[in-house]
């Protein structure tokens, strides 16, 4: 199960930096003005073999200064009762401001791991300037770190890694495969979960957003034995208004990571929208397997080869991973919605699948001789071996002499392949080039 570290503090304390930084991306506008992190960002961290999801709770404030401290406090409280972890940041230029009060007595009563963070420690003199934020009592223990260049940020994730607790599943749940519906709101995703189980078990309205909190719901019926988790609707960031939003957003991220499949699903009358793909790629770089359902088909006029020119328009979005199964269905109507289920066993069985090393290298390397990696440098590559490793999702090892010179097309090229010979659909593959 996956653990959540939330990242919070005033405005204008280098948030949004410190989560570039340590997600290796640049997701999250930076700017000097305060106020400028409107969205919620979300992004993935892997440190010494531990993953986690870090969350940028930048405050957005909306209209005068009086209402600061009661937006900043909806977030933290927020972030409080949902992470697994806190990042409480501070700028070492500023010092100790009434906002950094207001926040540190929030998280002063709370029972949850707090790291004190003093940001913006860019030389050997402002170490001595953090000593100020003792006198927070948050923390007997400071990281002074520099988002910008990155100095501490090393300390400060084995800090966290440290402290993240190694989750595990009810031993009577092992082996059902979990599934998270998840998608934009008002897709149809509750009514997906009340139509299979024959119940009204959640709220279903015309209202985007009715669907606040993740619920999970055993389903054995039809030969099919899953754990379904109706999520709340991801929707655009930019429109999350509402602190109740935040925190169900936060759900559903949770549900993805603590799943085995994800049901995506998508309003055909809409086609797979900008957000649609934000959803995928947050399954994808979580490892999920994945199927599409495209709801509410029967709204689609349709003509000899509609679903077919559909299809493949999704799948020129989805691309590079377009092995994906996509399932036409009307929810209201229960057309298709077992054959959803079978497509998502099959991605479960799909996920689990281990190929033996001997039948590996009896397909790769016949495949490899034919079409070698290409010379870089005047060097040639060999790859001599290859195995699957020991992981809950596909990933391979593949031997080489130079592995630093196989580039990402020979990689995908290896990646199809794979796909071609053994029935990895709906999974995403990771492939590592180690030396031989």
């Amino acid at each position: 199960m996956g653990n959540i570290v939330a990242v919070v503090g005033r405005p204008n304390v280098g948030k949004s930096t410190l989560f570039n930084r340590l997600t290796e991306s640049r997701s999250a506008i930076v700017d000097e003005a305060s106020g400028v992190t409107r969205d919620r960002h979300y992004g993935k961290v892997d440190w010494n073999g531990k993953n986690f999801t870090l969350i940028d709770t930048g405050g957005y404030v909306k209209g005068s200064k009086d209402i600061f401290e009661a937006e900043i406090r909806k977030q933290v409280v927020i972030a409080i009762e949902e992470c697994d972890l806190i990042l409480f940041v501070v700028d070492v230029t500023s010092g100790i401001t009434d906002l950094d009060q207001t926040v540190a007595n929030l998280l002063r009563r709370s029972n949850k791991k707090i790291i004190l963070v003093s940001n913006k420690v860019d030389n050997n003199a402002r170490i001595a300037d953090s000593s100020i934020f003792y006198g927070l009592g948050i923390s007997d223990e400071i990281f002074n770190i520099s988002s910008v260049s990155g100095s501490g940020t090393g300390e400060l994730l084995d800090e966290v890694v440290k402290n993240l607790k190694d989750k595990k599943e009810n031993e009577d749940d092992e082996g059902i495969p979990r599934l998270a519906i998840v998608g934009r709101p008002n897709v149809g995703k509750s009514s997906l979960l009340n139509a299979l189980i024959g119940i009204d078990r959640n709220i279903v309205t015309d209202i985007a957003g009715t669907t606040r909190d993740s619920i999970t719901t055993k389903f054995n019926a039809f030969g099919f034995d899953l754990k379904l988790i109706d999520t709340a609707g991801i929707r655009k960031k930019g429109k999350i208004n509402e602190d109740v939003e935040f925190y169900s957003i936060m759900r559903a991220v949770r549900s993805i990571e603590n799943s085995d499949v994800c049901i995506l699903i998508i309003e055909a009358t809409e086609g797979i929208m900008a957000q649609d793909m934000n959803i995928f790629q947050l399954a994808i770089s979580n490892n999920k397997g994945i199927v599409i359902l495209v709801n509410k088909w029967d709204l689609v006029e349709k003509e000899t080869n509609t679903a077919k020119i559909y299809e493949e328009q999704i799948r020129r979005k989805l691309a590079p991973f377009t092995d994906v199964p996509i399932v036409f269905t009307s929810v209201i109507n229960k057309q298709r919605i077992h054959k959803a289920l079978e497509e998502v066993v099959r991605v479960y069985e799909n996920r689990n699948r281990k190929i033996s090393t001997s039948q590996l290298n009896d397909v790769m390397l016949a495949i490899i001789n034919q079409y070698p990696p290409p010379a870089l440098k005047g060097k040639w590559i060999k790859i001599k071996f290859i195995t699957q490793l020991p992981t809950h999702a596909p990933c391979f090892a593949f031997f080489c002499n130079l592995p630093q010179y196989v580039k990402d097309p020979y990689k995908r090229f290896l990646e199809n392949k794979l796909r071609e010979n053994f029935d990895f659909a709906g999974v995403p593959i990771q492939i590592f080039m180690r030396k031989k």
